[in-house]
Order: structure tokens, then C-alpha cells, then sequence
């Protein structure tokens, strides 16, 4: 197996990272396999694995337009505005000040709102003079039912900004009630995904958006989405538009020492798989349909040259604090890199979306039974969302890893695979045992088994796939319901 990197972007010509290269008279090549180097620059570009090359990003379509294409020949980044440092959130009531804000709504939930980050966020806001109504009836684990009540506030405040305090759930929330606060017209379901919602552009402008994260995972302080379960359906679904993602995220790392362990190591599985979807999603120039329109372009456009550099990142940072992050509270360090980290694989998976662990993951959530987890203070039934993320990965990436295997051994060689003698065909193994081994040293529940579910379950869970076509057609393998179901059994049990 070889792994070529170009002169652009290596000091060598041809570079073998699994096997020890050594010069012959033919020039360089690997001593184990024999491989030759590429004769010319195009042989290189279409061999080269480097970030540029790989998926062959680099090769432009001879038109650059979209008629009479099928898929897609460009991608768009967008991302919210950054601020990050410990003790940043006082900030917050000057930045108001500066956009000219008279109204402001804060949105949280029960339990944070007794705690230090919202204190320190109403604090500033006091100082500053910006009067504020405070919402902290968000629910963990939001609903639509939960999102309407949010709304129903929202409409009624006639808030000219927003503030969102907390994890996913709340600046989820507060993404939702910024949008139908301002199109007070629309039906819930007209910006819902296809094909639970009707999916439309949003057209309408927002009032600005302040997100001010508390866990290290969601990366929601960077995205365009909104995640929500659909009570009748039983499944999660969402909103997803560039027009909804923060205004700015406020990222203080000061918040993460309030997070207990379980909540520390659920919210890092949601970053770690954040990081690996995005990596190894369906390259943007393969996803269909080709927009008519750029307003059509999805949010979620397959990997791309510029979220694979967020999302290898986020996963070294994963590798190196995840752990540490959880066993020692005080470990400012390692909670302040997972603080990082939940951003930089929010900006890559918020451009190139994810696919399967989360496709798969909303119907575990949403068809919950009695599981509820440890360190949630909830008074109802909850799979945290990072949990339900990760019991379906290593199934889902030995499926996968048959497209783009370069990729699935490279993130387990980032998360400590020793792969020197590795073959390419064992990518997809070398990764899912990679992955147990990870979620047996944090104490993960053993597969959907040990959270309540059993064999007669599948048909359901496969039912609450489907309609999640939205990320996973972006899945580098094609599924099918019979696949599907074998993913969910594989997943029953995990070590």
C-alpha cells in the first residue's frame, strides 16, 4: 500500500508512510511493495493523497458551470465569526452595544441558568444597559414541540438580538426562534429538512445571533443547522441553511469546567465523529444534484479541500486531550483544546456535513425507551446526542471504508493505530477496533444493547434512517434498508 504526497506539498517526490522508503537506481520507492514513482505531473496529481489532491479536488471540470451537470462542481464555506479565550464571555454586553441592540432575548436552559456562564452573560448585559428577557424553558434534546414554545416566545418578545447560552440544544433553539421570529408567516415545517419539511431557501433577513457555547461538542456556535426530534415521526431531523448559523460564537473555555465527565466525554464522541464523517463524506464534486440556483446549494456539500483541514485537526486534538479532558476536571488544558476542537470540527463538518454515525444516531435518540444517562440532570428518557453518535461508528466505518480507505487509516493512525504493517483492504477493521478500544478505555456503554435496544428494534431504527437523506446520501458507500439493518445488529454490542 503507498501513500503519495506531491512535491507541492512534501519535501519528496513519492513519500510511503506505511512502509520505509529506500533509492534505487529507478529512483524511489517502497521497499516492501515495489511501488514506482509517477512518471509525469498528472500521474502524480492523480496519485497524490495530500489534502489538495486527494479526491482529485485539484482536477477542475472542463466547464465550470452547472448546465448539464449532475453533480456539483463547486462548494462554499461559511462560517460564523470566532472569538475565543478564557473569560471572553464578559465581552458579550459590549458587543450588543455595538450592534445597536435595544431588545435582547437569552436563551438557556433551567439548569444552566443557575450557573456561573449565564450569570456572567446577564452580568454583562446589566453593565452595559441592554435590557434582556431571559427563556430558559429549553429543552435537552429539543423537540418541535419544544422549538414552537421557544418560537412562540420569540415572536411575542420582538427581540431585535439573541443570545444563546449553553450547549447544542440551546443555541439550536435560538437558531430556530431567530428564524420564525422573522418570518412569523412561515408554517414550522416550510425550512425543515426534505422530506420531513418542504426544506426552503431561507430568503428572509435574521437578527443577529450571539452564541456563547458551554459543552465541548456540538460545534452549533459555527453552523447553519439546527437539530430538533419530530415527536410524530419519532426521529430527529433539522433545519439547515447558512442564513441561521451565529452571528458570532463566543468560545470560553472558563464554561467546560462546569461540565460533569459523562457530559464531557459524550459531547467529545460528537466532535470525534464530527471530525471522521466529514473526513470521509462523499467528495462535493460526487453529491447530487448540481444546484440551478447557489441558494440551493445545501449547507452539508461533501468533503472538500478546506473542512479535511478542520477535521484532521479537530481529530488529532480529539486523540491527544479526549481522554484527559475527561478523567481530570481541572485539566484546563485539555478542556480548553476540546473547547477548540468542538469549533474546528464544527467549521469542517458544518460545510461538508456528516453522514451515517448521525444519520443512524437520530432514531436512537428519537425512539428512546427508559435509558437516561449519567450526569444528565433531566426529568425524561435521554440518549445523549455524542452517545447515540458513536455506538454506530465502528460498524459504520468498516462499512465505508472500502471507499477512500487512505482516509479511514489515516484517522486511525491519528487516534493511535500502530499501521506500519497495515494493508489497505483491513482500513475499515483497523479503524472500528481503533474506535472500541477508545470507547472501552472511556467506559461507553456496550452497543445499543446496553442503552435498551434489542434485535426486534432494527426495522424501527432502519424506519428512522431513511428520511435522514440529507446527510446520509452523503455517506461515501450507498446503503441499502437490508445494510442498514446489518449496521444497526453489528452495533448491538461492541466490545
Amino acid at each position: 500500500m503507498e501513500r503519495l504526497l506531491c512535491a507541492e506539498h512534501c519535501t519528496k517526490r513519492l513519500e510511503c508512510t506505511i512502509w520505509q522508503q529506500i533509492e534505487t537506481t529507478n529512483g524511489p520507492h517502497c521497499s516492501v511493495m515495489g511501488h514506482t514513482p509517477p512518471q509525469n505531473e498528472k500521474q502524480m496529481i492523480e496519485r497524490c493523497q495530500c489534502p489538495t489532491h486527494s479526491h482529485t479536488y485539484s482536477q477542475a471540470p472542463e466547464i465550470a458551470s452547472s448546465i448539464g451537470r449532475t453533480t456539483d462542481y463547486a462548494f462554499e464555506m461559511a462560517v460564523s465569526n470566532i472569538r475565543y479565550g478564557a473569560g471572553v464571555t464578559k465581552e458579550v454586553g459590549m458587543d450588543l452595544q455595538n450592534m445597536g441592540a435595544r431588545n435582547v432575548c437569552v436563551m438557556t436552559d433551567e439548569n444552566l441558568s443557575q450557573l456561573p456562564p449565564v450569570e456572567t452573560v446577564l452580568d454583562s448585559l446589566t453593565k452595559n444597559g441592554i435590557n434582556f428577557k431571559v427563556y430558559n424553558n429549553v429543552r435537552v434534546e429539543p423537540t418541535d414541540a419544544s422549538f414552537m414554545e421557544a418560537i412562540e416566545f420569540a415572536k411575542n418578545g420582538a427581540f431585535d438580538a439573541y443570545v444563546a447560552v449553553g450547549g447544542g440544544s440551546s443555541i439550536d433553539t435560538c437558531k430556530a426562534s431567530n428564524l420564525y421570529a422573522s418570518s412569523p408567516d412561515s408554517d414550522f415545517l416550510d425550512y425543515v429538512n426534505a422530506p420531513i419539511g418542504k426544506g426552503k431557501p431561507v430568503t428572509v433577513p435574521l437578527k443577529p445571533l450571539i452564541a456563547i457555547p458551554t459543552t465541548a461538542g456540538t460545534g452549533s456556535e459555527t453552523t447553519g443547522v439546527a437539530i430538533f426530534d419530530y415527536e410524530h415521526l419519532k426521529v430527529k431531523t433539522g433545519i439547515a441553511s447558512r442564513a441561521i448559523k451565529p452571528t458570532l460564537g463566543i468560545i470560553d473555555p472558563l464554561h467546560t469546567l462546569h461540565m460533569p465527565a459523562r457530559v464531557v466525554a459524550n459531547s467529545g464522541f460528537d466532535v470525534l465523529c464530527h471530525a471522521l464523517e466529514s473526513y470521509t463524506a462523499l467528495p462535493y464534486h460526487m453529491r447530487s444534484p448540481c444546484p440551478s440556483n447557489p441558494i440551493n446549494r445545501p449547507a452539508y456539500q461533501g468533503s472538500n479541500p478546506i473542512s479535511d483541514v478542520w477535521a484532521i485537526h479537530a481529530l488529532r486534538i480529539v486523540a491527544k486531550y479526549l481522554k484527559r479532558a475527561v478523567r481530570s476536571p481541572d485539566d484546563f488544558k485539555a478542556r480548553s483544546n476540546m473547547h477548540l476542537a468542538s469549533a474546528f470540527a464544527g467549521i469542517g463538518f458544518g460545510n461538508a456535513g456528516v453522514h451515517l454515525c448521525h444519520g443512524m444516531s437520530y432514531p436512537i435518540s428519537g425512539l428512546v425507551k427508559t435509558y437516561k444517562a449519567k450526569d444528565y440532570n433531566v426529568d425524561h428518557s435521554l440518549v445523549p446526542h455524542g452517545l447515540s453518535v458513536v455506538l454506530t461508528s465502528p460498524a459504520v466505518f468498516t462499512f465505508t471504508a472500502q471507499m477512500y480507505p487512505e482516509r479511514h487509516l489515516q484517522a486511525a493512525e491519528i487516534l493511535g493505530a500502530d499501521i506500519r504493517t497495515a494493508r489497505i483492504k483491513d482500513a475499515g477493521l483497523i479503524l472500528a477496533d481503533t474506535l472500541r478500544k477508545f470507547l472501552f478505555d472511556l467506559n461507553v456503554d456496550d452497543g445499543l444493547a446496553a442503552i435498551g435496544y434489542s434485535k426486534a428494534d432494527i426495522p424501527a431504527l432502519v424506519k428512522g434512517t431513511l428520511p435522514q437523506e440529507r446527510v446520509t446520501k452523503l455517506a461515501p458507500r450507498p446503503q441499502s434498508e437490508e445494510e442498514l439493518s446489518a449496521l444497526f445488529e453489528a452495533s448491538m454490542k461492541l466490545y
